[in-house]
């Protein structure tokens, strides 16, 4: 500032208007120049470059954003393609489950009914080789008592063979 209070006084000693003097000027010219090309040289250039940079790393952040924002889309559709997938798979799953428990139903029906069937079976043969042997016993118990009522009524033994006779008539007439 001293320059330009000598140059004020300076310019008002030779008279010009607003205290301007042409060499305070050009030297104030020449300090400006010199200044710029100094900051041009050491500080413009590296300040530019850090806002490139900036700009630069600004830029590819939201490159890398919308490149995320597009994957982040794509990924969701493959997750919901993955799982409506899934689901049909676990339907298909879930009706051959249905359809091997209704064919394991059905066979257990027919194996139950096949030994019911069997049981019964054998149930009823036991029942007519009861039956027959009961039939057996009471025939042979018929024929006793034919015999001893027939020495009853007749009041002696009857020989075998009209014994024999007797008791087929006796048991003839009791199967009709």
């Amino acid at each position: 500032m001293i320059p330009i209070l000598f140059a004020s006084e300076k310019a008002a000693a030779e008279g010009l208007p607003l205290g301007l003097s042409a060499s305070a000027f050009i030297v104030q010219l020449v300090t400006f120049i010199l200044i710029f090309f100094i900051l041009k040289k050491f500080a413009f250039k590296p300040i530019v470059s850090l806002l490139e940079k900036r700009r630069q790393a600004i830029e590819d952040g939201v490159l890398l954003g919308e490149k995320m924002e597009k994957r982040e889309a794509k990924l969701e559709e493959e997750g919901n393609t993955i799982i409506r997938e899934a689901r049909q798979e676990a339907d298909k799953i879930v009706a051959i489950a249905h359809k091997e428990s209704r064919e394991v139903i059905r066979e257990a029906e027919v194996s139950a009914k096949t030994k019911a069937d069997a049981v019964l079976k054998d149930a009823t043969a036991r029942i007519e080789e009861d039956s027959e042997r009961a039939r057996r016993s009471l025939e042979k118990d018929i024929v006793g008592l034919v015999s001893e009522a027939t020495e009853t009524v007749v009041h002696e033994k009857v020989d075998a063979k009209k014994d024999a006779e007797l008791i087929d008539r006796a048991l003839k007439g009791r199967k009709k």
